[in-house]
């Protein structure tokens, strides 16, 4: 301990000076690519940019080729190898996958869901995604979620949005969608309903938890994990608040477990809780499916969650796109006369919204330039060489930056940073383009490639046409939009919005 102790106060003195000397030579000379600094490495260049690491990032690989290799401080052992090549990916996720595992550390940096999909590789990795395959095809399970995701947005999100136009009054986007994903995550799950987008609106505690897995997530990505492991020890700094977080999770779990044995469910309902503890590799290890549970959680909340105020604040600055959408949109209004003539509000079912192209386009469109997942983690097995002409050695640590390849000209054209749906139609605009995965990652790609995906953009179209459909919405004017720091892609300040009604 007295050792990392050291180290610690070490790289904090050295970087400082460093970070300094790196944003003095930046006002007066522009930009700086990163350095590998004597005995820091690249960590001062990392800390001098953190505010808008992903920007950063970006530029620097545009500037190198989209591969970079960097290493941490001395004795640290961080070898890195940054990546926004297609071909590179390809390789790396599907070609040789079974040489680029996710590996022990990321286990170690997620511990709360240790042992889950996320973290796992091999056999248990595929033993797991048959288990999740199986509930995300239960027609039963899909059933409530799509009665779930009925109900959450006729009688809990068009109904605020109208309260919110009616008065006047600002909203924050993304805590609003935060609140509807969570509940129309948990529901499923457990066959009982969290509440948090109701009227009284009632604290998120437990999403703040999640967020906050997140963010201590991506200071253990950065620094040296025997510098983040002796704070663990000590219960100090971010740590200390992660162990919070931890036990309000686990918390959450078994409070959410003891209603759903509670709960009064027809007879053909089911939950996706129902199926997995029922199977013999989890209904012994109520630890194991405790971190299940918050992993399927997380894959949940924080993939549609995190997408959707970013697919509003594109459409609210995008007045055209909106207008294409509600174009597409027409047909299937038209045909709700009832609605229409008692100037209700205009619900769409997934079924209706399943062949709108535009709308899709919209959403991949959004997904490219602000992935939920802004980056990848892997590590070498074996020594390789990439095709780009990279050696990779046994050991190094692979960071696939998911949002540099959404904005590289390379791959998207010199139109790479306009939010342009059409890029993703077919000339006549009837069908969507094919783009494959190693080239569009906000799915994952080859073996890991997303479960969710279709319940994903199912869940997105239904509820973007319906406020698309019934509402104008506005950014606030004045607000920072900034990312935060985290292993996803939210927004730092929130998005605050005015809404009013159609």
């Amino acid at each position: 301990m007295a050792f990392s102790l050291l180290l610690l106060v070490q790289l904090v003195i050295i970087s400082t000076l460093v970070s300094l000397y790196v944003r003095l030579w930046r006002s007066r000379n522009g930009p700086l690519r990163p350095m590998d600094w004597p005995v820091v490495g690249v960590l001062p260049a990392l800390i001098s940019r953190l505010h808008d690491l992903h920007d950063e990032l970006t530029v620097v690989l545009a500037a190198s080729g989209c591969n970079l290799k960097a290493q941490g401080p001395l004795g640290s052992g961080m070898r890195f190898f940054l990546t926004a090549d297609p071909a590179n990916v390809r390789h790396i996720f599907t070609s040789n996958h079974a040489n680029y595992p996710k590996g022990e550390e990321l286990a170690e940096i997620f511990d709360i869901v240790s042992g889950s999909i996320l973290t796992v590789d091999g056999e248990a990795c595929r033993q797991q995604r048959g288990m999740f395959q199986s509930v995300l095809s239960n027609p039963r399970v899909l059933e409530l979620m799509s009665r779930c995701c009925r109900e959450k947005v006729v009688d809990g999100l068009l109904p605020f949005l109208a309260r919110m136009a009616s008065t006047g009054t600002p909203f924050d986007m993304q805590d609003l969608m935060t609140r509807l994903i969570f509940d129309l995550t948990a529901t499923p799950i457990f066959g009982v309903d969290p509440g948090c987008l109701s009227v009284d609106m009632p604290s998120m505690h437990v999403a703040v938890a999640m967020d906050t897995v997140m963010e201590v997530g991506l200071l253990r990505h950065t620094v040296p994990a025997s510098c983040w492991k002796m704070m663990r020890q000590l219960n100090f700094g971010p740590e200390r608040k992660l162990a919070v977080a931890h036990t309000l999770l686990h918390g959450f779990i078994t409070e959410m477990m003891e209603k759903t044995k509670a709960r009064c469910s027809g007879p053909d309902e089911l939950a996706a809780v129902d199926i997995l503890s029922g199977d013999p590799a989890y209904c012994s290890d109520k630890a194991l499916l405790s971190k299940i549970l918050i992993n399927y959680m997380i894959a949940g909340r924080d993939t549609v969650g995190t997408t959707l105020p970013w697919v509003f604040y594109n459409l609210a600055k995008n007045p055209r796109v909106v207008s294409g959408i509600r174009e597409e949109l027409a047909h299937i209004a038209s045909l709700k006369a009832s609605a229409a003539a008692s100037n209700d509000m205009v619900f769409f079912e997934s079924e209706e919204t399943k062949d709108l192209v535009y709308l899709q386009a919209a959403l991949f469109e959004s997904l490219r330039l602000y992935p939920p997942g802004p980056f990848e983690r892997k590590v070498v097995l074996a020594d390789d060489v990439l095709p780009s002409g990279h050696r990779l050695c046994s050991g190094e640590t692979i960071l696939i930056s998911i949002y540099s390849m959404g904005r590289m000209e390379a791959l998207w054209g010199k139109d790479c940073y306009e939010y342009r749906p059409e890029r993703w139609l077919s000339e006549d605009g009837g069908k969507l383009r094919y783009v494959p995965s190693h080239k569009f990652m906000a799915f994952n790609s080859g073996p890991r490639m997303c479960l969710g995906k279709d319940i994903a953009v199912t869940q997105m179209k239904t509820i973007v046409a319906a406020v698309t459909w019934n509402f104008d919405l506005e950014v606030l004017e004045g607000q920072s939009i900034q990312t935060k720091l985290s292993c996803i892609l939210q927004m730092k300040n929130g998005l605050k919005m005015n809404v009013k009604k159609r």
